[in-house]
């Protein structure tokens, strides 16, 4: 039996059809005395060979989002509504052995932390080779020089030697590689990246984001990125929606978003990033106040309680999303009133 093709797999959707279709996506958790509403009406697509970022402060519903992508809520406890298309496949309609199969072949997730994604009683090459021979009927040995070869292709030094280690045994930077290459096993359409960087030093983040827009561009992949970190998401990102309080308060182009930010939340991320106009020994700006209670969601916008814009119109109800221009949406009642400061445009 000869080893299958090295090409992505080819497609299960039609020419043109976005890869990832999210429409009105509701996620309520209902464990506890007061349900969670941590997600609240999402839409969002994601074309083939697309990086597309959520971006948010924790509690936002970027991660959320991203795992109902692969149905990973305890069911006795999750209540999901709307619409989650992914490949021209209705994700929840899928039976769990329908899942299982889509699950890493279709579309594959790399976990915030490895060491706990990992299983540590097996060396992570066996749970390479066994992701494959999960989903493909080839031998252990072709299973194997396949794993070899994802390891060479994200730059693992020592390949053969790291296949045979336990993910106790390699560093942070190590296994997240390793992470990327157990993700990308078994040829997936989609990838969905869990703020892979987080717990990576500086150095080792900016290797990992090269790395992934790398494979993205040599594999024509979907990336769904989820970040906190703004300033990740304009490094690798086509697109960039914006979550606050479970809704997607601002989407639009890395420039657009960069340039013309139009939600307050928004330039809010944006000004409290470090950047090359801030002077030395400055203060970053900061976001006052905290992210609302996702158990007692205001009737109006989420964010007018810190928000320096914000009027009584605010506060009476869900403002309705608005088209600044082509691809740049933003669900703001005072678009007009954001602008980008000199600080920012001097950064960009």
């Amino acid at each position: 039996m000869s080893e299958p093709s090295t090409m992505p797999a080819p497609s299960l959707a039609a020419a043109g059809d976005p890869l990832v279709e999210i429409r009105d996506l509701t996620v309520r958790f209902t464990q506890g005395s007061r349900p969670v509403q941590a997600v609240n009406g999402v839409n969002l697509s994601v074309r083939r060979g697309e990086v597309v970022a959520l971006i948010g402060e924790s509690g936002s519903g970027k991660s959320v989002t991203l795992r109902s992508l692969l149905r990973l809520h305890p069911p006795a406890r999750t209540v999901i509504g709307g619409s989650l298309r992914v490949a021209g496949r209705d994700v929840l309609a899928m039976s769990e052995r329908e899942l299982a199969d889509y699950r890493g072949a279709v579309a594959s997730m790399i976990f915030q932390e490895p060491l706990l994604a990992l299983d540590p009683v097996y060396t992570v090459g066996q749970q390479i080779v066994e992701s494959i021979r999960r989903h493909e009927r080839i031998t252990r040995e072709q299973a194997h020089s396949r794993a070899l070869a994802l390891f060479e292709r994200v730059r693992i030094p020592s390949p053969e030697r790291r296949l045979a280690a336990y993910p106790h045994e390699m560093s942070g930077g190590m296994r997240q590689r390793a992470m990327i290459a157990l993700a990308l096993a078994c040829r997936p359409q989609l990838l969905l990246a869990d703020e892979p960087t987080t717990a990576l030093d500086a150095t080792v983040q900016i290797q990992i984001l090269l790395l992934l827009r790398e494979l993205q561009r040599e594999l024509g992949l979907g990336i769904v990125f989820v970040t906190h970190d703004i300033g990740a998401a304009i490094e690798v990102a086509d697109r960039i929606a914006v979550m606050y309080a479970g809704r997607i308060v601002e989407e639009g182009s890395a420039r657009q978003l960069i340039r013309q930010p139009r939600h307050p939340y928004t330039l809010a991320l944006l000004q409290s990033r470090a950047h090359g106009a801030l002077a030395p020994g400055a203060r970053l700006a900061t976001i006052g106040g905290s992210p609302p209670d996702l158990s007692r969601l205001p009737a109006g916008c989420a964010f007018a309680d810190r928000c320096d814009r914000a009027v009584d119109a605010c506060r009476g109800a869900q403002p309705a999303e608005v088209e600044i221009e082509p691809g740049h949406r933003a669900r703001c009642i005072r678009t007009d009133g954001v602008r980008v400061d000199s600080v920012l445009q001097a950064d960009s």
